[in-house]
């Protein structure tokens, strides 16, 4: 992709915002950056690690100035972690930077699914009532990004990536060819 618009990613934790960021990638023919790697490759530790040791607060700075770095250096195509896009200043940042932003809208009991099921430690969705209590909080924050992909039962990380390729701008398409 030549320009300087990037695309990102949002959603709640194991909504598959990482896989779909990559198929997109992929159908695009761009690089693809997922903002907790980078966060981990700064740091030396995941953003769990950052979190259970020095606070959320802590984190959402380490995670805001990051993010300022990947897009400053222009990447097309960004993940970002879940709570990410809930943080004000996140978003103004992104609105700076002219991102256009892409709600992955899952379920809860999805989203839940993959939480359990995946072997990444997640401090801030330690049992489901907390979770469905965060992902509750953060619906309404997600319903600002400009592009909504409901995302229903078996759908795949490509068949998501062509849906979003089919809602961005115009504009914006002809810059991935």
């Amino acid at each position: 992709m030549t320009g300087t618009r990037s695309i990102v990613i949002t959603g709640f934790m194991g909504s598959g915002k990482t896989s779909v960021a990559e198929a997109l990638a992929k159908l695009v023919r761009c690089p693809v950056m997922d903002l907790d790697t980078e966060i981990t490759q700064q740091e030396g530790r995941t953003p769990a690690q950052l979190i259970s040791e020095t606070g959320e607060a802590n984190f959402r700075k380490i995670e805001t100035a990051v993010l300022r770095q990947v897009l400053e250096r222009g990447a097309p195509i960004i993940a970002l972690g879940g709570g990410a896009w809930t943080i004000s200043e996140n978003r103004d940042l992104l609105k700076k930077f002219n991102a256009i932003s892409v709600w992955l809208d899952v379920p809860f009991g999805d989203c839940w699914k993959r939480i359990v099921t995946t072997r990444i430690n997640r401090p801030l969705a330690t049992d489901r009532k907390r979770a469905k209590a965060l992902y509750d909080l953060r619906r309404p924050l997600y319903e600002l990004a400009d592009i909504r992909v409901e995302v229903s039962k078996g759908m795949h990380a490509e068949e998501l990536a062509r849906l979003i390729v089919g809602g961005l701008p115009k504009d914006l398409v002809g810059a991935f060819r």
